[in-house]
């Protein structure tokens, strides 16, 4: 009964040995993630509005596809002020909250595939981008001529952003990859066990 405690507890002990000793970078790691969140959410939040300010006045001083394009660009960033606003409350939140190495693992594996389907939605926008295009110009139609051309640069601009973002990102997970190899667990006569290389 004695050794089963011993070993139960072997897990809690590392696990307190790790925290203390990682503490710091653990709180440096999530105090990174959550501002680079930040600081994209404002960019973001400022390409938005830049976007839907020239937007709005552009298209009532212009006329057929370049009055489409301004339109769609002010529209598609209505879209992104919001997302940018409800990202900085996320990252409100996330602030408050104490990240241990688990917690930290599983947020920067969320972030990153969050970031590569939205990569992958920003290749769609352009792909339609490019058919609207055509097709307005193929039978002459302005508007789906303008909307395809501001999908085009909404759609660059964004896959550009999220590309950049994974790799800000990325560098947190490999440097959590690190930290991982240096557990090791193992069975020896006594029973299984956790530990943690320095």
């Amino acid at each position: 009964m004695t050794q089963l405690r011993v070993l139960l507890l072997i897990p809690a002990f590392f696990s307190a040995v790790m925290a203390q000793s990682q503490g710091n970078e653990q709180d440096s790691i999530a105090r990174q993630r959550i501002k680079l969140i930040e600081n994209n959410m404002y960019v973001l939040g400022a390409w938005a509005s830049a976007n839907i300010i020239q937007g709005t006045i552009s298209a009532s001083n212009t006329q057929g596809s370049e009055q489409a394009f301004h339109q769609m660009n002010a529209y598609w960033n209505t879209v992104n002020f919001a997302i940018a606003g409800v990202g900085l409350l996320g990252v409100r939140k996330q602030m408050k909250k104490q990240y241990g190495f688990s917690d930290n693992w599983k947020e920067q594996q969320k972030i990153e595939k969050i970031l590569l389907v939205n990569s992958g939605l920003d290749l769609a926008y352009i792909a339609t981008g490019m058919y609207l295009k055509e097709r307005g110009m193929r039978l002459n139609n302005p508007r789906n001529e303008g909307f395809g051309n501001s999908l085009l640069l909404q759609g660059a601009f964004l896959l550009v952003f999220d590309l950049i973002q994974y790799g800000q990102h990325h560098k947190n997970t490999r440097w959590l990859e690190k930290k991982m190899d240096h557990l090791q667990m193992g069975v020896s006569a006594n029973g299984f066990g956790l530990s943690y290389r320095f």
